[in-house]
């Protein structure tokens, strides 16, 4: 085994998939496969692969990515088609961690797609572009990876495996500049969407506020109402009828007549 890895060239460039069963590391070969490792390196910087899955997963063979759309039926490749295929005599799927573009079972039909072998697969030699190869222990990540529960019929995942990020550590084209940097615009996107969150909770929560302000006046309002109509009600004035006979003002009592003083009017002089 270790003859077949001393047959290969050496590798420029390293790009680390995130995934959620840990880093898979990957090594490029740019000389042998300029445009295969153009399109990965920059489709990669521009956060194309963020949150993308692994739709296909075939035990002991291959693993499957690179579809934003996650059906196994998109993806783009930067140079806005399809691009040619890019063979080397010492590039060979002799091992597993070996990645490759995917293509459409057809010459030339490479687009944003890729797979990673799982084992040997040499039936694949010069049918399949080879770019790069998984390194260190993160080989193990990604056979933890591939071991995951599938649909017998399709081989799709019942839970697929998600690459968080694409992260390039180590770009080997200076000249490479991305189109766009998607990463920042969903961050910008997300944190809009959280301010206007935020702002229409505040408004919320401030009408919500006022309205039960007006509705606790409201109910101050009736309960005051009520009570000056019990207060006017009891000081009403009332006629000198009511008057004389309520029992809790005192009435005049009469004087007895051997009590009584009569002033009489005094008597003429005569003359």
């Amino acid at each position: 085994m270790s003859n077949i890895y001393n047959l290969e060239p050496p590798t420029k460039g390293k790009v680390v998939l995130k995934t959620n069963f840990g880093d898979i590391d990957i090594e490029l070969w740019p000389k042998e496969a300029p445009k295969a490792c153009r399109n990965f390196v920059q489709l990669c910087m521009e956060g194309y692969y963020d949150s993308t899955i692994f739709h296909r997963i075939m035990k002991d063979y291959l693993v499957q990515g690179g579809d934003p759309t996650g059906t196994g039926q998109g993806g783009e490749s930067i140079y806005g088609g399809l691009f040619r295929d890019e063979f080397h005599t010492r590039l060979r799927f002799a091992h597993r961690g070996i990645v490759a573009c995917a293509n459409q079972n057809e010459p030339h039909t490479n687009g944003s797609q890729f797979f990673i072998t799982l084992g040997a697969a040499d039936w694949l030699d010069k049918k399949n572009t080879i770019f790069g190869k998984v390194v260190g222990d993160t080989i193990y990540n990604l056979l933890r990876l591939g071991d995951v529960e599938v649909d017998s019929e399709t081989d799709r995942p019942l839970d697929p495996p998600v690459i968080k990020e694409a992260e390039v550590v180590w770009n080997p084209f200076d000249d490479l500049v991305p189109r766009r940097d998607a990463r920042r615009e969903r961050e910008e996107a997300a944190a809009k969407k959280e301010a206007e969150a935020a702002a229409a909770k505040h408004k919320s929560g401030k009408s919500s506020q006022k309205n039960l302000g007006l509705l606790s006046f409201g109910e101050e309002a009736e309960e005051e109402e009520s009570q000056l109509a019990a207060v006017a009600a009891a000081a009403r004035i009332k006629s000198a009828h009511d008057i004389l006979e309520d029992s809790r003002l005192a009435k005049a009592e009469e004087t007895p007549a051997e009590e009584a003083i009569v002033m009489e009017r005094p008597a003429k002089k005569s003359r």
